[in-house]
């Protein structure tokens, strides 16, 4: 790799917000930004974003990831995915091609990753109907660049203001999330928690484990999840020199993690964790996919059909997401050397 990395990004759907918050996103950080962008998508896509935010920019076709041509201020370098052409989809609705678009863009991006001709990948949002219509078999995201990069054990992490929130469970019901809550299941989570803070720069993490009840659960008055499953997970691991705290009430975890007395929460399921980053920051809270052999940074939102083709869409989150991407670039060694990349 170059000392100045070189990101892929992906702008999800098509016909959803992802290609008006990366050409805002690319044009506002310049040419001078700690990264360069190059982004997977058909130049017709971009180009059609330019003009609905008004920006007065060049959208610059390449057929490579690397000899890439000197950059430019007003210049957004695209690499070609050859998907949609010049065909320009209604926005803001379901369509396969959006969908078949959205994955060949992950796909090229991903395998330049893989390749090692890029530093790592910072996507756009996807809609799942659209990826659904066009074949794709997968949940979403995260379990295509699983299937993409051969693992089968990916996480997320989210990262808001500097701080890291992981979670036990992901997309199931609450009441599959509790169904599935075991101490292996715990230790495991817990154990993948502290390989990804290692693996982020955090030498020797301080994690916590969020209760699942309230008050935690009051000595089993309020459930008894943490006295048979959560606290024999925590005191395993205590007991292989891990520094965990927990499981500590879900209500004041997040504000001693904004403290700084932990480096990290394991959040027990989805909207235990994804409500506290994005109370705290919306705009700023970013996922990071753990466990794949490649750096993967990603907006937390949806594609926002109800207001894409307008320009109204803000690009805060992507930005955000770019410029993560290009900080957690240095540490691309060791994503490719734990995760087996």
């Amino acid at each position: 790799m170059t000392e100045r990395p070189t990101l892929a990004v992906t702008v999800g759907d098509p016909v959803g917000i992802g290609p008006e918050i990366t050409v805002r996103t690319l044009a506002q950080v310049g040419s001078g930004a700690p990264a360069r962008g190059v982004v997977a998508a058909d130049p017709a896509v971009l180009r059609r974003a330019a003009r609905v935010c008004g920006l007065d920019v060049e959208v610059r076709a390449l057929d490579s990831w690397t000899g890439l041509p000197e950059e430019r201020d007003g210049v957004i370098d695209c690499y070609d995915i050859a998907s949609l052409g010049d065909t320009e989809l209604a926005w803001g609705e379901v369509d396969k091609r959006a969908g078949q678009a959205a994955v060949r863009a992950i796909e090229v991006a991903t395998k330049a990753a893989m390749d090692r001709e890029v530093s790592g990948i910072v996507t756009g949002p996807i809609n799942k109907e659209a990826i659904w219509a066009a074949g794709s078999e997968h949940l979403g995201h995260t379990e295509m660049l699983g299937a993409l990069t051969g693992t089968t054990r990916q996480n997320t992490m989210f990262v808001v203001r500097g701080k890291k929130i992981f979670f036990a469970t992901r997309h199931v019901s609450l009441r599959k999330a509790l169904d599935q809550v075991s101490v292996d299941q715990q230790t495991a989570a817990i154990e993948e928690a502290l390989t990804a803070l290692r693996v982020f720069g955090h030498d020797e993490p301080k994690l916590a484990v969020a209760a699942i009840n309230p008050h935690g659960g009051e000595n089993g008055a309020f459930g008894d999840e943490e006295i048979e499953h959560l606290t024999p997970a925590v005191e395993r691991m205590r007991g292989r020199g891990a520094d965990v705290a927990g499981p500590v009430p879900a209500d004041s975890v997040f504000h001693q993690l904004l403290q700084g007395r932990f480096d990290g929460v394991l959040s027990q399921y989805h909207d235990q964790g994804h409500i506290a980053a994005k109370t705290f920051d919306f705009d700023g809270t970013i996922s990071v996919t753990v466990g794949l052999p490649i750096l993967r940074t990603s907006v937390d939102h949806g594609t926002a059909f109800d207001i894409a083709g307008t320009g109204k869409a803000d690009p805060a989150t992507m930005k955000s997401a770019f410029l993560h991407g290009a900080d957690f670039a240095r540490f691309a060694d060791r994503i490719r050397a734990e995760y087996g990349g």
